[in-house]
């Protein structure tokens, strides 16, 4: 090689370090959990306690990445997702949430179920520098990349599963007495306070009774009887599954015919209106950013055929009507694509790089129009729901999507 070979040789290398375009091979940096043939992951789910209905997800989810490593992983890595119990329970939440981190090493925690359990664990991961990402929780807080820059949500906020409901409320009934049921804790809570932010002035006028309850009440039979006896017209049932099909159950019981908004968190068919008695059911009110499997509409629709296939091959034991089901594979699907926007520059901060640079993406099974964005300044990823009211036998969608 001539010296002046040479130069440009060593000048055309300076400028590809400066651009950042070496090689791939040269750009490799990993994070815990992480090696040429693994990225591990950690999550915790509710697989026993009162809400373990929706431990399914996380079935689902870890069915999902099975599915992806029999066909090559991701770049040539497998994605194992270490996926444990906590209860529902915010002092189990911390005690496997550390498991993860210190002892199995993760990368970064996923999909992790519930408001309170997340809430728990949010101050030890963000001091942590650990992604608490695309967890499968509803608070307000989550979106907010200033206070808590590892933390983001995969389900829409309270702030926009609430948006349509006022919207519509106001439309149809502007006038409306309105009586709120909620979880006596952060996921509740945030509901109310985004129903009030979002009625503004009107909500010290329009909502005339509150009542809570806990998570490990046997019924909110008494709550909504003191509800009934405020005079209401309109009833937010701001609960978990098992809650939410108690309130419609009782509302129907009692005579009581409130305008019934319940939250897209509450709307399996299984798990709740089943329960409840489907004909006692009828005229509920609630949102969706995801295609019903059991909707006619999607019978021939190429990705919920696909979702199905995938189902009966590798979560056989699922249940194909369960939304629940929907939700932990679109979830996964997302994290998949942050995953490969990595490259082979797997650290957890390059992780929220990415995960905070997504426009206007569309998955398989959210619905025609919902797409996911986020920014450095924005972490919540969806933000438009569709309303849908419940018929007797299916739910049934009504109106435009709808976004805060």
């Amino acid at each position: 090689m001539t010296r002046e070979v040479r130069c440009w040789h060593t000048l055309g290398m300076a400028l590809l370090v400066a651009t950042g375009t070496l090689p791939a091979h040269a750009e490799k940096r990993y994070g815990p959990g992480v090696t040429d043939t693994e990225i591990r992951i950690g999550q915790t789910m509710p697989y026993s306690g009162p809400l373990s209905a929706f431990g399914t997800m996380g079935r689902a989810e870890a069915a999902f990445f099975d599915a992806l490593n029999a066909n090559g992983g991701i770049n040539g890595r497998k994605v194992r997702l270490l996926s444990l119990d906590d209860g529902y329970s915010p002092p189990r939440t911390i005690e496997q949430t550390r498991r993860l981190v210190e002892a199995d090493q993760v990368l970064l925690m996923f999909s992790s179920f519930g408001t309170p359990t997340n809430t728990a664990a949010m101050k030890y991961l963000n001091a942590k520098g650990v992604p608490q990402l695309l967890i499968s929780a509803t608070g307000l807080k989550w979106g907010d990349p200033k206070a808590l820059p590892w933390t983001m949500a995969f389900l829409p906020s309270q702030a926009t599963g609430t948006y349509g409901y006022v919207r519509y409320l106001l439309e149809k009934r502007p006038t409306a007495k309105v009586a709120v049921l909620y979880q006596n804790d952060d996921f509740g809570k945030d509901y109310l306070a985004a129903l009030k932010r979002h009625l503004g002035p009107k909500a010290a006028t329009m909502i005339v009774a509150e009542a809570s309850y806990e998570s490990t009440d046997p019924t909110v039979d008494s709550q909504i009887a003191t509800l009934q006896g405020s005079g209401a017209d309109t009833l937010f049932s701001f609960a978990s599954p098992k809650f939410a099909s108690q309130s419609i159950r009782k509302t129907f019981d009692i005579g009581w015919k409130p305008l019934h908004f319940v939250v897209y968190s509450s709307i399996s068919v299984h798990a709740v209106l089943q329960p409840a008695g489907l004909d006692k059911a009828v005229g509920v009110i609630s949102s969706t950013f995801v295609k019903d499997p059991t909707d006619p509409q999607w019978k021939k629709d190429p990705a919920t055929l696909e979702w199905r296939a995938w189902m009966q091959k590798y979560y056989p034991e699922g249940d194909t009507a369960e939304i629940y089901n929907v939700y932990g594979y679109t979830n996964a699907q997302l994290l998949v694509h942050v995953l490969k926007q990595c490259g082979d520059d797997l650290t957890r901060e390059n992780v929220m790089r990415q995960a905070a640079a997504l426009r206007d993406l569309e998955l398989p099974l959210l619905l025609p129009g919902i797409r996911v964005n986020t920014s450095a300044t924005d972490y919540d990823p969806i933000e438009q729901l569709q309303l849908m009211r419940f018929d007797g036998t299916e739910w049934v969608r009504f109106g435009e999507i709808v976004g805060r």
